[in-house]
């Protein structure tokens, strides 16, 4: 296993390569089209925003383990933890694909160290209120990419993960006693902006 890396290595390590991309679960095909068979490099900003999807599902995985774990949260909520954690490693298997396509060799569990706040998981509303936030992260990461990356075989893929991931944010919101959803137009994040917000939660 490969030394723990931080969010900054996983944006700053550069490859190239074929664009072929290996989707793992059912959930999200539509990655597979034109991109599958093409071999044209894809451009290094757009390999760092996938570098940073993949961080932020990573997070998101570990995140939905470790409040299932807590045995905080009453049977109903935690069915909706179980489904969002089933989710999020279907999203890291796609974009993973993305990297493995192009020979770059994707981070896995345990290749970073996640921290949480003290008495995250305390509580059911600490662990929705807590859902709620990182969901809105990672909704706007996608967002970002999918305006900022320049293949545009890849968008389509990576606006059904974040329709997904609107749906989680729309339902810890509301478990957490907020509202399901209020803007017309989520706020989209710049790379900067969402690889700092994941900082947060890196040992």
């Amino acid at each position: 296993m490969s030394a723990p890396i931080t969010r900054g290595q996983l944006l700053s390590r550069g490859a190239e390569g074929g664009a072929a991309l290996v989707v793992g679960g059912s959930a999200l095909g539509s990655l597979v089209g034109t991109a599958s068979a093409a071999s044209a490099t894809l451009p290094t900003g757009d390999l760092a925003y996938v570098r940073l999807l993949v961080g932020a599902e990573l997070l998101a995985s570990d995140f939905y383990s470790t409040a299932i774990a807590a045995a905080n949260a009453k049977p109903s909520v935690t069915s909706y933890l179980k489904r969002a954690h089933a989710n999020e490693q279907e999203h890291y298997q796609s974009v993973a694909g993305i990297l493995s396509g192009v020979g770059v060799t994707p981070a896995v569990s345990g290749d970073i160290d996640f921290s949480y706040p003290d008495g995250t998981f305390a509580t059911q509303h600490s662990i929705a209120k807590f859902a709620a936030g990182l969901e809105t992260t990672i909704l706007g990461a996608y967002l970002g990419a999918i305006d900022g990356i320049q293949t545009d075989s890849l968008k389509a893929g990576l606006a059904r993960i974040a329709a997904n991931e609107a749906q989680h944010v729309g339902y810890f919101s509301a478990a957490a006693g907020g509202k399901a959803f209020t803007l017309s137009f989520p706020q989209e994040l710049t790379i900067d902006e969402a690889s700092n917000a994941l900082d947060a939660f890196t040992a």
